[in-house]
């Protein structure tokens, strides 16, 4: 679930109703903009302005300043080439390899994206991945979590 108490499927058209949900202003391309005012959701400070930066250059292939659909698909994984972005952040947050992120990996991200979260609400977002605290959560159950699947 989002902030905005949405929770998102990309049951039939791909990671659309994660886009729009990004796209805070609905004009149909994700800006620096939507992601600030989506990440203030999460937290009274928000992202701060380099994790934004580099979102923003990671997903943005063709530097015009805004993240269309097709280049959200592509940081995704979607676009039909292996796992794509996410699939290389999930494998850098796994520490030990072994294909599930452990409540201590998701808890030092969380606290590395600027977000502080509790043992309870790491917890609860290991559950709502389908894992449990002992055996963590799968990279499905991390798209889960991050409401893209």
């Amino acid at each position: 679930m989002c902030p905005s108490g949405r929770t998102l499927t990309t049951s039939g058209p791909g990671f659309r109703s994660a886009f729009e949900v990004l796209d805070a202003d609905r004009d149909g391309k994700i800006s620096g903009d939507d992601l600030r005012a989506f990440y203030a959701g999460f937290s009274s400070s928000g992202a701060d302005e380099r994790t934004i930066r580099s979102m923003m250059r990671a997903a943005d292939s063709n530097r015009d300043g805004f993240v269309e659909y097709d280049e959200f698909e592509r940081v995704l994984g979607c676009g039909g080439g292996g796992g794509g972005v996410m699939e290389e952040v999930f494998k850098v947050m796994d520490k030990d390899g072994d294909g599930r992120l452990s409540h201590q990996d998701l808890k030092s991200y969380m606290e590395s994206a600027g977000f502080p979260a509790g043992d309870e609400d790491i917890k609860a977002m290991i559950a709502l991945g389908g894992g449990n605290d002992k055996e963590g959560v799968s990279y499905q159950g991390w798209l889960k979590i991050l409401a893209v699947d």
